[in-house]
């Protein structure tokens, strides 16, 4: 099923994709995609008739993310073989951990914010795991199980920021309009191989990134149980799972968005994000 809400008129409008691209309205089944909903009433959701809900307009209608704003905001860097050596930087032994501030989710179609105190402002299409019950100390061969869906995130990164100001990274990514999510949450059982997705990014048109999650160093059940090893997941919270080669920074020269520019992405199945950045 493919889960998206909507904002009509200022009042949320849970939705499902049917067979031909329609949103239909869940209201009569669920308030919202919530946290607690997607822990408790998954089950009523997969097993509604579609066809019998009332179709919703997305003429006037805003894309919200497919969830609300998650608990926590987890994110895997250097998890692409490729980008590794595209930045320089040796495969990691281990995944390496981060967050995002929860304050940077937001739309697929969202502007992306430029501060007059940004001067790297960069792309990363990445794959998002949404985690859908409690998860801890978890087996790989039980990982999946606790895996609700996936959708895209755009995790957008300010690298003076990240890179040359000292501190952990967060810094350089936890600016507002930062992690960009959907349009859809896709459950678990519409991508029986989320090992093998295609995926794109473009900028003003030109296309910068190209890659396969194929190419993930550390797998999506390695992921949820490594870090079901030293934290809690809970319903809700978003995992951005690392970027293939291509991102502004690993261009020579090196290329940043700037007030004015475009940015579309995408992943196989899980549908296309589109942004223009913002001066503020």
């Amino acid at each position: 099923m493919k889960l998206l809400r909507l904002d009509i008129a200022g009042s949320v409008t849970p939705c499902a994709l049917d067979t031909e691209g329609a949103a239909r309205d869940l209201s009569s089944v669920v308030s919202d995609i919530s946290a607690s909903v997607l822990a408790t009433s998954l089950d009523a959701l997969l097993a509604t008739d579609l066809s019998a809900l009332p179709k919703v307009s997305f003429d006037g209608a805003d894309l919200l993310p497919p969830v609300p704003t998650p608990r926590t905001i987890w994110c895997i860097g250097l998890n692409y073989s490729d980008h590794a050596e595209e930045a320089g930087l040796p495969v990691p032994l281990e995944p390496i951990l981060f967050n995002k501030s929860a304050a940077t989710f937001c739309g697929p179609n969202a502007p992306l914010l430029h501060s007059p105190k940004m001067s790297k402002l960069d792309w990363e299409v990445e794959l998002g795991i949404v985690i859908g019950k409690h998860t801890l100390s978890v087996s790989p061969d039980k990982a999946m199980d606790h895996v609700l869906g996936y959708t895209v995130v755009n995790d957008v990164s300010e690298r003076s920021w990240q890179m040359e100001r000292g501190g952990q990274w967060v810094k350089g990514k936890s600016f507002p309009n930062f992690c960009p999510t959907g349009p859809w949450l896709v459950t678990r059982d519409e991508v029986p191989d989320p090992q093998d997705l295609s995926m794109w990014l473009d900028v003003n048109g030109e296309r910068m990134q190209s890659g396969n999650t194929a190419r993930m160093i550390f797998d999506v059940r390695t992921i949820v149980s490594y870090m079901s090893e030293f934290c809690a997941l809970e319903p809700g919270d978003l995992i951005c799972t690392g970027t293939p080669p291509g991102v502004g920074m690993g261009q020579k020269p090196p290329r940043y968005l700037r007030p004015g520019d475009v940015v579309e992405l995408g992943i196989e199945g899980l549908g296309q994000q589109r942004q223009t950045v913002r001066a503020i």
